[in-house]
């Protein structure tokens, strides 16, 4: 049979095998596709130096440029039979830079914050690039490193993503065996509050609640259309990983990163997750390739591995002074549930999730095979005894960023390295323990001198053909995920087309309606009245809400409102940067304008609207008590006033025996303030002035919080996980009701708090308010009265 390599002109002379060529705008160059009967479509850039082979009338890529078909170029060949080709054909750099995972990189690189990086040496404002040309670090870690999985942050428009992604393509398949680059992305659906919906503009992204959010819900099939229109909105911008979902079960109150999980319950975590992961990796129709996966499919990578919830006091272990999980109440198994019963167990066609990321945890005393306390990615026992060998997983392993690299000494350091358990090992040696315990790759890892090290040691100790089949197993793991999504074939982009589909106004419609969905009704007192009415909605062409009860909620449109400003106090972002303390208004006024006449006056005001966060008083550590002479260990308050540990334990249950920490990491006896306290006092200021007018209560929640020091004074309150004012404005008029339910438990004081087991879900004594409505776990109101429906009787 006749197999030769084609130029791009050649093949555009053969018919039926239509020849396309687009303006690629990266470069100056053009992507020119070359369309298969029955198959599918080649893309291909002048840039990567890649033409095509003809065989039986059919094209595939030379991604070698050898002439030659090998197996793995042959896109009639399963996901898992090409990658085992080219696995094979790889050298050990290469199948080393495969097993990276880039620091985040933002486009264009800045120059002045932890993204920052050069292009010909110069910053981004002096060098006089455009704003997706790669940078000087990215050329080096694809061409030196052979590094092709890539964590994308900001960028600045979806054309420009697509255009960064068309030269990161093309420089990738111009060098070695034609591997191409697998961008990924962090969750980036978040609500920008005050910017106003419309439907028919558009936008960057569509807007959704935050996982906390979609989790209100209690609505498995609405994550589900998440996941697929965010999956359409990825692939726009030249994104096939997402490091998605978050399933840990967030058992302890206190936790900071409770805002990026489906909550605290076990069993709506698991079906929440199922169908987000479903959604995400799901291709039909012409989209399809094999078992579920495809050309709109985009990996999910679940994290955290085996639940990052329970971390002791709350603390959490992107700081060194929360590195430890722990499980008074023996409910590790219960922990599992959201990845074994969920993430491995999918409806779709894709069976499982294609990858998972273990938390930076040490999960304190669960290794009974070996006894050793070493973070999650690091444990033999986590990774292959229990998630490869009892539970039968063998898709990829990711190491959660930065676990390798040095710690920096400071215990409330973001960008402290975190080789929790291993402090004393060097980076090869980490590579190596990580290798051994069964991971396949390497989180904000840009350079592979170190894994090359680990290799030469397992070559060392166990023979060089052992070692080769041990990285191959990896490689095969790691490039099946990227054939599955047709990255092979087709890589490229067209920038005009992602500007049509990010933030095409159907995604913004569903964002916006899910937005609704996730506000929970916490009260709505009938006792204060606008106007002597118990409300309802006015305005032309806008729903009447009838209420069988009388409560505040809905209010009458154009009533009058006053919202007082918020302080912002000064403080320290997540990576250690100053913050400035400000005075802001909480809404956006142009948009409160367009429902309720706003005055700054109170005396002149039908209602009050006060918004505000939940407490924050930090990660429960405290330079200045460490000066002091203390631990440095401090509670994590989730009341607004200064909190004094009462409770709690004596001695912690995990510790440091080294110099540098201690071993008993207990709070009790210490104090802490929250950053944010003025929030009450604005809630007790306005009702003073307010008299006997209403008082509403907007609340952004990312933790459970103690309600019980303003609760009695507000007359209704309403929390969300991330929402436009617009969606919450449109709840208070009426235009739409609230139907949200709470997908954890409101404590009733941090007694409660102190007393609850870390590892345990919905065990806390729960706030009951002034109209006897305890808040507890899925609970919520509509405008007629306690929500008690389908959902309600599922999970509860």
């Amino acid at each position: 049979m006749n197999e030769s390599p084609r130029n791009i002109s050649n093949a555009a002379e053969e018919g039926p095998h239509e020849t396309e060529r687009h303006e690629d705008l990266g470069g100056g160059a053009e992507v020119t596709y070359v369309h298969n009967e029955n198959g599918p479509t080649l893309g291909l850039s002048p840039l990567s130096g890649v033409g095509v082979i003809e065989r039986d009338g059919l094209f595939f890529k030379d991604l070698n440029r050898s002439g030659e078909l090998e197996p793995y170029k042959d896109w009639r060949l399963s996901a898992e039979e090409r990658a085992r080709d080219l696995a094979a054909r790889m050298t050990v750099e290469q199948i080393a830079g495969l097993m990276l995972y880039s620091r985040h990189q933002s486009i264009p690189a800045g120059s002045t914050n932890w993204h920052a990086s050069t292009y010909g040496g110069k910053s981004y404002e002096e060098s006089g690039a455009k704003p997706w040309d790669l940078t000087d670090e990215q050329l080096s870690f694809l061409r030196d490193d052979h590094l092709r999985h890539i964590l994308v942050t900001t960028v600045e428009s979806p054309a420009t993503a697509a255009r960064w992604n068309n030269l990161v393509q093309a420089y990738a398949e111009s060098t070695g065996l034609g591997i191409p680059a697998n961008n990924s992305s962090d969750p980036r659906h978040g609500s920008d509050s005050d910017s106003e919906f419309n439907a028919g503009a558009g936008g960057r992204i569509s807007m959704w609640p935050e996982s906390l959010g979609l989790a209100a819900s209690f609505d498995p099939a609405l994550v589900r259309r998440f996941g697929e229109i965010a999956a359409r909105e990825y692939r726009a911008l030249g994104l096939t990983t997402a490091l998605s979902p978050q399933v840990d079960i967030a058992t302890d109150p206190r936790w900071f990163r409770f805002n990026g999980t489906f909550g605290e319950d076990s069993k709506l975590s698991t079906d929440l997750g199922r169908a987000y992961i479903d959604g995400f990796q799901t291709s039909t129709g012409e989209e399809a390739i094999e078992g579920g996966w495809g050309r709109s499919s985009v990996n999910a990578m679940v994290k955290h591995w085996p639940g990052g919830g329970s971390g002791e006091a709350g603390r959490d272990a992107h700081y060194a002074s929360g590195k430890y999980a722990v499980y008074p109440g023996g409910n590790f198994a219960e922990h599992l549930k959201p990845f074994t019963d969920g993430a491995f167990k999918l409806e779709g066609g894709t069976e499982q999730a294609s990858a998972v990321m273990p938390y930076y945890t040490v999960s304190w005393e669960q290794d009974a095979k070996n006894g050793e306390n070493v973070g999650n990615s690091y444990s033999r026992y986590l990774i292959t005894d229990l998630l490869r060998e009892q539970y039968g997983y063998d898709g990829v392993v990711c190491t959660d960023w930065l676990i390798t690299a040095d710690e920096n000494g400071e215990k409330d350091s973001f960008l402290s390295g975190k080789p929790w358990g291993v402090e004393s090992l060097s980076a090869a040696e980490r590579h190596y323990k990580l290798l051994l315990a069964g991971v396949d790759q390497f989180g904000g890892n840009n350079e592979a001198g170190p894994l090359l090290e680990a290799y030469a040691m397992g070559a060392a100790e166990h023979g060089e053909e052992w070692m080769r089949a041990r990285f191959e197993r990896s490689a095969v793991r790691l490039l099946r995920n990227l054939f599955r999504v047709g990255l092979f074939e087709n890589p490229y982009l067209e920038p005009s087309d992602s500007e049509q589909i990010v933030g095409h106004p159907d995604s913004m419609q569903a964002g916006y309606e899910a937005q609704l969905k996730s506000v929970v009704l916490l009260k709505n007192s009938g006792n204060r009245t606008v106007g002597g009415r118990s409300g309802g909605s006015e305005g032309e062409g806008l729903p009447v809400i009838q209420t069988n009860r009388r409560g505040v909620l809905p209010l009458p449109r154009r009533s009058k409102v006053y919202i007082p400003q918020r302080y912002i106090a000064p403080g320290r972002d997540w990576f250690g940067n100053p913050t400035p303390e400000r005075t802001v208004d909480p809404l956006n006024l142009d948009i409160v304008s367009r429902y309720f006449d706003v005055t700054s006056d109170p005396a002149q005001a039908d209602f009050a609207l006060v918004c505000i966060a939940n407490p924050d008083s930090g990660m429960g550590y405290s330079r200045e008590d460490a000066a002091d002479g203390g631990s440095g260990y401090v509670p994590i308050s989730l009341q607004y006033r200064p909190y004094t540990a009462e409770g709690g334990r004596t001695a912690s249950l995990a510790g440091d025996p080294r110099p540098s920490d201690v071993l008993n990491r207990a709070h009790i006896g210490k104090s802490v303030r929250t950053r944010n306290e003025s929030d009450l006092d604005r809630v007790l200021d306005t009702r003073a002035k307010m008299g006997d007018k209403p008082v509403i209560v907007s609340m952004t929640l990312s933790n459970p919080a103690v309600v019980a020091e303003f609760e009695p004074e507000a007359d209704a309150i309403l929390a969300n996980f991330g929402l436009q004012d617009q969606a919450l404005l449109a709840i208070l008029c009426g235009e739409a009701e609230p139907s949200g339910l709470l997908p954890m438990q409101m404590p009733a004081d941090m007694a409660a708090v102190e007393a609850q087991l870390e590892d345990v879900p919905r065990d806390m004594a729960c706030h009951v308010d002034t109209e006897g409505h305890a808040y507890d776990f899925a609970f919520g109101l509509n405008f007629v009265g306690v929500i008690d429906d389908e959902r309600v009787r599922k999970y509860r």
